[in-house]
């Protein structure tokens, strides 16, 4: 029974279900077709408003296109107006341009034609020109019996005359406004730099003598078969002179330096007593030694007398060489001093580099501490050396400029110049031997005696003047100036000679006549 029991309940709670699951599901699509009917209204509701306004934008927009045809179509046709109003003005004023034109063409030709007149018109005048021309040269050619060529010669030696007269009063003119300029400061720096230097005026000779105590000396010198005497001489490199001349022997050689060696060692050898070959050996190396220290003491004698530093050593030994070359007499050691003291003090009243100006006057003759030894100029061989230990450009342009063999570039170089010129001219400063003296006179006085229109030529005040008389006829007071020049030139550019020499040229016109 129980079974049957749970059975109809079971039927029961079946058939429950399905009812209540009927009854759910008919609630749903009521629902649902509530839904989709509100659904379709808001639809159909919102594509009408959507239709509404689709209807008015397009209104709208179709305005708004209207009115932009419209505006564009003014603004076109305003445009349009422009541009043809633009065309019309150009077209008339092309129009005018071309009248213009027309009438300038016109003028233009009207004016070639009157040019082509009066080109014939000047080509007939000049063929009348061009035969009177001739004619006038006929004319003048048979009245001054003169032809054009001659004629033309004639005037050119007037020209030529004319122009050598104006240049040489122009040249007299630049000289004497530089004379007046230049001869008082020249001549107060000169006076005060000889008068600030004080030098030596005594002029020095190399000792090439040797005093003996007896002429039993003169024996033990030779030696034994002359066996002391060629040692020596093969040793130092000079040649020892005895003679006849009581207590005294003679060293000559051509080297300074190796002279002084000799004379050293001869007069130790004569102290010593004790004369043969190796204690001559021993002697010489020791004089060779004290002139090598001696040499090296006066160069560096000659840099503190002159304020000069930095010098190299191996310059300091060659300006101390100096010390034993003399030239016309002048020690060359104490004329470069000089040169140094003298270019310095002008240099200071130049206002120009001190220091360089007795750098350069020191070095100047450095070369002629080696001139013996090496081919060349002694210009040419200081400026080599100068080279040869760096020194400064300005210093070696002086050095090759003191003789006017170069240029000078700088004031310094022209102040070495004048110093070493006021050094070997002042008076006592050099001197030469006759046969010298006599042969450079004679050869100034050929020299100026060579030129046309010379007719006397007289050197004088010890050949530091050359008086020239012309021949007034040949030499005009014109080309007196030109001739002193050119044989000042010639006097610079063949001869040597200290200091300078002044070129006096004289044109003498005498007239005589009797009265009867």
């Amino acid at each position: 029974m129980e079974w049957y029991y749970y059975l109809i309940i079971l039927v029961g709670g079946l058939t429950l279900l399905g009812l209540g699951f009927g009854l759910g599901v008919a609630y749903r699509k009521k629902v649902a077709e509530r839904e989709i009917g509100s659904a379709e209204a808001e639809a159909t509701r919102l594509i009408n408003e959507a239709i509404r306004s689709g209807e008015n934008r397009k209104k709208e927009m179709l305005l708004e296109a209207k009115d932009e045809i419209h505006k564009t179509r003014t603004e076109y046709e305003r445009e349009v107006k422009e541009r043809r109003a633009e065309l019309s003005k150009q077209e008339r004023r092309l129009e005018q341009k071309e009248t213009t034109l027309d009438k300038k063409t016109e003028a233009f030709e009207r004016k070639e034609d009157e040019l082509a007149r009066k080109l014939q018109k000047v080509s007939e005048t000049q063929a009348q020109a061009e035969e009177l021309r001739k004619k006038h040269l006929e004319t003048l050619e048979r009245i001054s019996e003169l032809t054009q060529e001659q004629a033309k010669e004639y005037l050119l030696k007037s020209v030529e005359e004319d122009v050598r007269h104006e240049t040489a009063m122009k040249i007299k003119e630049i000289e004497a406004q530089f004379k007046d300029e230049a001869e008082e400061k020249g001549r107060e720096i000169i006076a005060t730099a000889i008068q600030r230097c004080a030098a030596d005026h005594a002029a020095e000779t190399t000792v090439s003598v040797v005093a003996l105590p007896n002429d039993e000396m003169k024996g033990r010198i030779i030696g034994r078969e002359g066996r002391n005497i060629r040692t020596l001489e093969t040793i130092t490199g000079v040649d020892l002179i005895i003679d006849d001349t009581p207590e005294a022997i003679t060293v000559s050689s051509f080297d300074p330096v190796r002279r002084e060696v000799a004379r050293l060692a001869l007069e130790k050898l004569i102290v010593d007593g004790r004369i043969h070959p190796t204690r001559i050996e021993d002697m010489v190396e020791k004089a060779r030694k004290e002139v090598d220290r001696t040499i090296r003491e006066e160069g560096e004698r000659a840099c503190y007398e002159t304020g000069v530093h930095n010098l190299n050593p191996e310059l300091i030994k060659v300006l101390g060489r100096q010390k034993y070359r003399t030239s016309y007499g002048q020690n060359v050691l104490n004329h470069s001093i000089e040169v140094a003291h003298i270019a310095g003090l002008m240099a200071a009243e130049l206002g120009v580099d001190i220091a360089m100006a007795k750098r350069a006057g020191l070095l100047h003759d450095l070369g002629k501490s080696i001139d013996h030894e090496v081919e060349g100029s002694h210009v040419q061989l200081g400026a080599d050396l100068a080279r040869k230990y760096k020194e400064n450009p300005v210093i070696i342009n002086a050095i090759e400029a003191h003789h006017g063999d170069v240029e000078p570039k700088t004031v310094i170089a022209v102040l070495v110049q004048a110093a070493d010129a006021i050094s070997a001219a002042r008076p006592g400063a050099r001197r030469e031997n006759v046969e010298n003296y006599i042969r450079r006179l004679q050869k100034l006085e050929e020299l100026t005696g060579s030129y046309p229109g010379v007719d006397k030529a007289y050197a004088i005040q010890a050949g530091r003047e050359v008086r020239i008389m012309v021949k007034p006829e040949v030499v005009n007071e014109d080309n007196m100036i030109l001739l002193a020049r050119d044989i000042a030139k010639k006097i610079e550019s063949e001869l040597e000679y200290p200091g300078q020499i002044k070129v006096n040229v004289i044109r003498e016109t005498k007239a005589v006549e009797f009265a009867k």
